[in-house]
């Protein structure tokens, strides 16, 4: 027993159930042990006093962190939103544009209503593309094949002459460009009894973004800044398609008078253009017209 009394432990043991004891006891309204307790309350309140404030200054540490945490994966959450309204807003941008073009596709039917109207998009963007043929994602598949000795006029969404197709294969068009050398239309000044030529590819002038026109009658007299339109002579073309305007005209030669011509199309800047095929009444529906007029 005397070695137990002696023990630590069960000192602190004992130190314990008093203090817990007289905890319980100052609880009960009107114990002595309360106010026996204020002055050890006194003494500790002080380091209570301490011990909360920096219970508090932790707790607001700890909160500060989380709190930054949520606000960089609100922010990162944030920036993913703007990203994606961003890619949608470009995408209405470009569909807009394509509404644009479409609108801009109706008004060539209306104007060339004889023919059909295919859009296609440009798939080669060479740095020589005015000098080269340009491939179209369009071909047979989409309804443009071509006959032997065949063509068809290219127009931009301003209905400006491009070029002509040349070829088709299943899913792709090629296209010949105005400035090309090969390249050849029958062209005319854009007014009433307007003066007519050719316009040709040159190889020198190419390089300058112009094209050649030649055999002008002697009698014509041309200027700088007149309009150059389709004349519609061969057939391949309609009449009235915008190709340019006359930059400068050569009168050195009487027997030879030429013109240099800027076309109004800027292939390099061309994503979409339209090809004009002419409409071919269905053999059923012109037998049955033949017949009805007999």
């Amino acid at each position: 027993m005397k070695k137990l009394l002696k023990s630590k432990w069960f000192i602190a043991l004992i130190i314990m159930l008093v203090l817990a004891a007289c905890a319980i006891l100052s609880l009960l309204p009107g114990s002595p042990v309360k106010r026996l307790l204020k002055p050890v309350q006194l003494v500790t309140s002080p380091a209570q006093s301490m011990v909360k404030s920096a219970g508090d200054t932790l707790t607001d540490f700890w909160s500060a962190i989380t709190d930054g945490i949520a606000i960089r994966e609100e922010n990162r959450a944030l920036k993913e939103q703007i990203a994606d309204l961003r890619y949608h807003l470009t995408q209405n941008e470009e569909a807009a544009l394509r509404y644009e073009e479409l609108k801009e596709a109706l008004h060539i039917k209306d104007m060339f209503s004889n023919y059909v109207i295919y859009g296609a998009s440009i798939l080669s963007r060479e740095s020589d593309e005015w000098f080269s043929t340009i491939r179209l994602n369009a071909g047979e598949a989409d309804g443009i094949a071509l006959s032997e000795g065949n063509s068809y006029p290219v127009l931009d969404v301003e209905m400006n002459l491009v070029g002509r197709v040349i070829e088709t294969s299943d899913t792709e068009s090629r296209v010949l460009p105005l400035l090309h050398e090969g390249f050849a239309v029958a062209a005319k000044v854009n007014a009433v009894n307007g003066a007519t030529f050719m316009i040709y590819g040159d190889a020198e002038l190419k390089q300058q973004g112009l094209c050649l026109a030649k055999n002008i009658d002697q009698d014509s007299r041309l200027e700088p800044g007149m309009e150059i339109v389709t004349s519609g002579d061969g057939g391949l073309f309609p009449e009235g398609i915008p190709i340019g305007v006359i930059e400068s005209v050569d009168y050195s030669n009487p027997l030879e008078i030429t013109a240099t011509i800027r076309p109004y199309s800027q292939i390099g800047k061309l994503e979409d253009v339209f090809i004009m095929i002419p409409y071919v009444e269905p053999e059923d529906n012109a037998a049955t017209a033949a017949s009805q007029g007999n």
